[in-house]
């Protein structure tokens, strides 16, 4: 293997990995973003009111966005799984 390929190779582990990651951790960014705006609005300094909605949105966002994710990490597996052939030929 080249170090062209190897570059290709962790280049496209990069992209999959912000496409897997990035909607999750936007959505609680987001979430995030609202509720300090609101804790600054009313001055309501809650711990836990950072915490459970920004659980509840992640869990809702994977559940929705399992099927997309899952086929992204299926098209790399499948992507590396035919290098490792196209090398040992």
């Amino acid at each position: 293997m080249e170090s062209v390929e190897a570059i290709e190779i962790a280049r496209e582990a990069f992209w999959t990995i912000l496409r897997v990651g990035a909607p999750v951790m936007l959505a609680a960014l987001a979430v995030g973003l609202a509720i300090a705006l609101f804790q600054a609005l009313t001055q309501m300094q809650e711990m836990t009111l950072t915490f459970v909605p920004k659980i509840i949105i992640i869990f809702l966002v994977l559940i929705l966005l399992l099927p997309y994710m899952l086929a992204t990490m299926n098209t790399f597996a499948q992507l590396i799984f035919d290098r490792i052939v196209s090398i040992g030929m």
